[in-house]
């Protein structure tokens, strides 16, 4: 094999799924720039690369260099100099002050950034604040490489560096050395897995206890992002044998250690029995336990103690005097009051929301589930109850807000989250308010579902509204239904659709398939639902691109904002990191024209940050992926960046009015969003929603995710794909059971 010594100019192209990437690289003695190719996601613009491999010519790109392994080194030349100052990577230092750092020290620049900084004033521009600045990230970065060559040498992902860098500093290579699991346990974005590469690498046995211990942690937590609270005890002793590669004998008696240090918890002979109908043994991680029992017994403690409110006590004191139990408030002067009329159901659920302590409203699309949430508003109103409303996502809770007229809070916000020290709202600070309804209950799992628990005083009211032939929530837990099918609480299910609704396609084909009937595909001038027959995978992400670009906006003079791409799939062609490629390169290229008196019109680069072969520029739709409490923001908020800032590699997103701040290292928890995935679009609605429906994605195919995916669409949906998948899904509702006892201890406890 060759090597060369390159300085990275350009990066072409990079796919994040499998980390090939295209760099344009400056290489001695080629007076063109070279394509290096290879396995190269964490280089970066500016990067000086040692890289190993073979010259090859490609019958259309020309000669190229195939890289086998590279590494990162600091530059020797003035040019490799002013580009590694240039590129982004040390704060305060853009291309414009690298320039003139450069030409003032030559080949002494770094010597003089190490050795006596100071000097930098005698630089145009560069004061005290800014050198502090160029320091600090000079020594970070300095020890951030040091971290990346560790991770290299043990063939492990250099992306990591600075996120292992900000938790544990320069102690960083002596924890990964004493302990590498505890990344695993300490840093978001870094699994199991990743730690065990290192761990394997550092000598650690394969059936040590640090490495079991992790492996069996790692196993429910796996679990329990599939949506299990628990995990059998026999189905975690097999995944985790299967995932460590040890013997069951040594996983047990890990177990059984954890258990004896509450590490674990283990529930015996739980009701619920596996395939053959043996009872079986269940083992948490403490938090999902105590959520669990707290749902259960905090529900039925609220359930059971009397309101504190005008209402509930009137009507009390009424049905004791009169002996007429079913006594409630008058639906005709709601009616008068609102001036809405109620069916037969919707009654029912204003009268038991009258007398209820806790309560559920469910329904599908049309039936009415805000016109009756406004007539049960209405009659506490008129007795002066102090209502609070909340959801689960601040699209969710806006959408309350307009639709109510009051203010809707997240059930975060509402909650008062404070990190770190978490909510302010709980058992010793409770709400304040006569009753609190939460929309979208669908989604609320079942460590949040605690927390909003802990805070309702035994005096309020609950009223929980939801769909519940939607998808489940995306954390474990399966609350709204678990509650539902418990049988101890007051549940009204509307069913009726509507006469406006059934005007709209969307909502009837909703149903139909909901019923594991076929959608009306008929297509029509008139129509709000569309149905695109393309079987091929490439043709149809081509397609949905023109839709969002073009297409769409054009038909109805709508912005591609306002479209939304829902995929079941995160992979695939057809999936959300493909969509979202294509998207932004459609609908936010690299290259912008901006018009200048002198030259008019003229094509610029775009501001960018890459991280993990994804490039983030200005006017992006981004996607927060994990709940962070300091910027408070939330998984599945979406939000558009409104600076990019590659001096000193940050960015700022506009999440509805508000503006976040996020660092590079931060940038994993960014996504873009112009397509995503369907579970992460729960409690959103979008005027025009796109969705492929095609048999790669047959894994994913079910009745519910489908009819999830249509309800969130207001005004427009087309569907992109084959009628044979859209049937499979259709007639599957094999949906996958979770582990859950909510239901068994709520019915043990009534």
């Amino acid at each position: 094999m060759q090597k060369i010594r390159c300085v990275v100019e350009r990066i072409t192209y990079q796919n994040p799924e499998n980390g090939y990437s295209v760099l344009k690289c400056r290489v001695k003695d080629h007076n063109d720039l070279v394509p290096v190719v290879g396995n190269l996601l964490d280089a970066n613009v500016g990067s000086v690369l040692i890289c190993e491999g073979n010259w090859k010519v490609d019958s259309k790109y020309g000669s190229q260099f195939i890289a086998e392994n590279w590494e990162e080194t600091l530059p020797a030349t003035i040019y490799g100099m002013e580009k590694y100052l240039g590129s982004g990577l040390i704060k305060g230092v853009g291309p414009v002050f690298a320039k003139r750092i450069v030409q003032r020290f030559g080949v002494e620049t770094f010597t003089v950034i190490e050795d006596n900084i100071r000097l930098l004033v005698e630089v145009e521009g560069i004061g005290n604040k800014r050198i502090e600045q160029i320091a600090l990230s000079w020594e970070r970065q300095k020890e951030v490489k040091n971290i990346m060559m560790f991770l290299q040498e043990h063939q492990v992902s250099t992306s990591y560096a600075a996120k292992i860098y900000k938790q544990y500093g320069n102690d960083s290579i002596a924890v990964m050395k004493e302990n590498p699991f505890r990344l695993a346990d300490d840093i978001w974005g870094i699994g199991f897995k990743t730690a065990d590469q290192i761990a394997m690498k550092l000598g650690f046995g394969k059936e040590s206890y640090v490495r079991l211990r992790s492996g069996l942690m790692y196993t429910l937590s796996e679990l329990s992002n599939a949506g299990h609270v628990y995990a059998e005890k026999q189905q975690l002793v097999e995944s985790a044998v299967q995932l460590l590669e040890a013997s069951e004998e040594t996983v047990t008696m890990t177990m059984d250690d954890m258990l004896k240090k509450n590490e674990l918890i283990l529930e015996k002979e739980i009701k619920k029995t596996d395939e053959d109908g043996n009872a079986t043994d269940a083992i948490y991680l403490p938090p999902f336990y105590f959520a669990e029992n707290g749902v259960a017994s905090k529900l039925k403690k609220l359930a059971s103690s009397p309101a504190g409110d005008k209402l509930y006590t009137r009507l009390m004191e009424a049905r004791r005097k009169s002996g007429n139990d079913d006594l409630s408030v008058d639906i005709a002067s709601i009616q008068a009051r609102t001036g809405m009329e109620y069916d037969g159901i919707q009654a029912d659920a204003i009268r038991t929301a009258a007398t209820a302590k806790v309560m559920v409203l469910t329904g599908g699309p049309g039936t009415g589930k805000t016109t009756t949430t406004h007539g049960i508003i209405s009659a506490y109103k008129a007795y002066g109850l102090k209502i609070l409303l909340a959801a689960p996502t601040g699209r969710a809770a806006k959408r309350m807000t307009e639709a109510t007229g009051l203010e809707a809070k997240t059930i975060h916000r509402l909650l008062e989250c404070k990190p770190p020290e978490g909510y302010q709202k709980n058992e010793d600070n409770p709400l304040e308010g006569d009753v609190l309804i939460v929309d979208e209950c669908s989604m609320i799992d079942i460590i949040l579902m605690n927390s909003l628990l802990k805070a309702i005083p035994p005096t309020m009211r609950l009223i929980m509204v939801g769909d519940i032939d939607q998808l489940p929530s995306v954390g474990a837990g399966n609350v709204l239904r678990d509650i539902i099918d418990s049988g101890v609480f007051p549940v009204v299910r509307l069913t009726r659709i509507f006469r406006q609704a059934q005007t709209s396609r969307i909502i009837m084909n909703a149903h139909r398939i909901n019923e594991g009937k076929m959608p009306d595909i008929s297509n029509g001038r008139d129509s709000d639902f569309f149905f695109m027959e393309n079987e091929d995978a490439e043709a149809a992400a081509g397609q949905i691109v023109s839709l969002v670009q073009k297409k769409l906006p054009d038909y109805y003079h709508v912005e591609p904002s306002q479209i939304q791409v829902l995929t079941p799939m995160q992979k695939g062609v057809v999936g959300a990191t493909s969509l979202n490629l294509s998207l932004q390169e459609a609908l936010n290229p690299a290259e912008h024209e901006v018009f200048m008196k002198d030259r008019g019109r003229v094509p610029v680069m775009k501001e960018c940050l890459r991280r993990s072969g994804f490039a983030f520029r200005a006017d992006d739709k981004v996607m927060q992926i994990r709940n962070n409490y300091d910027k408070e923001v939330f998984n599945g908020d979406i939000g558009i960046i409104e600076k990019v800032d590659e001096t000193d590699r940050n960015l700022k997103v506009n999440f509805d009015g508000r503006s976040v701040e996020y660092d590079i290292t931060e940038l994993d928890e960014l996504v873009h969003a112009y397509a995503t995935t369907i579970h992460k679009a729960q409690g959103s609605e979008y005027p025009i929603v796109v969705m492929p429906v095609m048999m790669n994605h047959y894994v994913m195919l079910q009745r519910n995710l489908i009819y999830t995916g249509i309800t969130r669409a207001k005004k427009v949906l087309v569907m992109v794909g084959t009628k044979k998948a859209l049937s499979y899904a259709v007639r599957n509702v094999t949906v996958t059971k979770r582990n859950t006892l909510l239901k068994e201890r709520l019915e043990e406890q009534a």
